[in-house]
């Protein structure tokens, strides 16, 4: 019988404009790539999820659909579950909460036997799998108050638990994480962005250019004002000979920041809504210049967006705003120019700035490319399981990769 590494995410997939579950998705897809037996487990909720057949076998691995491979850019060695959690977990009643039913029946009736290991950034999920003689790897990427349970960190199943900035490792140490326990590591870039992707870049430049302009700028993430979108629209509103491209967000989402424009009179300024990451690839390799405007807020002590690691896999050269989690980045071989954030028009003149310094090559900038492929999700995984027992994650001998 076959003994999985199991990533598991308490969410029904796919829902793209989540970037904790892309990570999720592209965690499992890297450790897949590598040779291990890697699935990604998830929910199905809803009436399709109470077929009773479904519910006595709920565990049963298989390739991703085209809907689910496309949106997360899954490639064709992980396998996927989807474990059926019925209506009746809308009920306000922790026995059938989502929750309870994977930790309490699934995991150990199901999952257990078939389980070599698990990884995961929900903690109710990791504290089963070590009561439950599973070993386990546990995520999180935010500050949280909850303390941890000496008896669940100390335990020899209690592998690692992985973070993404030093601020967050500290907070886990004060919650009870003990110190050898816990590493930090940036997130990671999925290989479709280093790709080349010529003709399909012709195409989105053709789309978007429009009049006399001739250079386009472009945004990819989440529509929030702490991410500087605000600010994006004001910056657009300096450099009306620039064409500004912003894919991302929900409808209502996109609607909104549509209104915004309008009222500002910002006429160079397209809101693209979200796009599957395959066309995103070629929309960021189309740009002349990526921006990334992201507020000085508490988020940006702490945030290691992905976005930031796509840009960079793409070779286009980026304007980006000086927050904490991406300063070591400041002096790396990158083509980029920094700017303070909070400041759309020292950011405008930024843009002009890029412009000028790395004018647009098809190709992407080397020194970028060969930067950024430390950065892949692979050789996260990698370093990841080098700090778990061996003879947990030697089932099969992972297959020699070129990242």
């Amino acid at each position: 019988m076959s003994k999985y590494y199991v990533f598991f995410t308490r969410n029904v997939l796919p829902q793209p404009n989540i970037a904790s579950l892309v990570q999720v998705a592209h965690s499992a897809n890297a450790a897949a790539n590598l040779g291990y037996p890697a699935v990604l487990v998830y929910l199905r909720k809803g009436w399709s999820a109470s077929n009773p057949v479904d519910l006595l076998f709920p565990f049963q691995p298989r390739k991703p659909d085209d809907k689910l491979a496309k949106t997360y850019n899954l490639q064709e060695k992980l396998k996927v579950a989807d474990l059926p959690v019925p209506a009746f977990d809308f009920w306000d009643n922790k026995w059938t909460n989502a929750s309870t039913i994977v930790c309490k029946y699934y995991l150990p009736i199901h999952l257990l036997k078939s389980t070599k290991i698990v990884h995961s950034r929900d903690w109710n999920f990791v504290k089963a799998a070590i009561k439950n003689g599973i070993p386990a790897i546990y995520e999180q990427h935010h500050h949280e108050d909850k303390k941890f349970a000496p008896e669940i960190v100390s335990n020899p199943l209690f592998q690692i638990a992985v973070t993404v900035a030093d601020t967050v490792r500290d907070s886990m140490i004060e919650n009870g994480m003990p110190p050898e326990k816990i590493i930090t590591l940036h997130n990671g870039f999925n290989h479709l962005f280093l790709a080349r992707q010529a003709a399909a870049a012709d195409n989105w430049r053709q789309q978007l250019l429009a009049g006399d302009r001739q250079h386009l700028a472009v945004y990819a993430g989440g529509l929030y004002p702490f991410k500087g979108v605000d600010m994006l629209v004001d910056v657009a509103e300096e450099l009306p000979e620039v064409q500004f491209a912003i894919a991302g967000g929900d409808s209502s989402q996109v609607t909104a920041y549509r209104k915004l424009a309008k009222e500002k009179q910002v006429n160079n300024i397209n809101f693209l809504g979200y796009l599957p990451q395959n066309q995103l690839a070629s929309l960021l390799q189309a740009a002349d210049v990526l921006t990334h405007p992201h507020c000085l807020t508490e988020a940006a002590t702490f945030t290691s967006p992905l976005k930031f690691f796509d840009y960079m896999a793409s070779g286009t050269a980026i304007v980006a705003t000086e927050i904490a989690s991406l300063m070591e980045f400041k002096s790396g071989n990158i083509a980029a120019i920094w700017c303070e954030p909070d400041n759309p028009q020292q950011f405008a003149q930024s843009i002009r700035d890029c412009l000028t310094k790395y004018p647009r090559q098809v190709e992407g900038y080397a020194e970028t490319l060969k930067f950024v492929k430390q950065f892949s999700w692979e050789n996260r995984i990698e370093r990841i399981l080098s700090y778990v027992d061996e003879s947990l994650v030697g089932c099969v001998s992972p297959q020699a990769t070129d990242n």
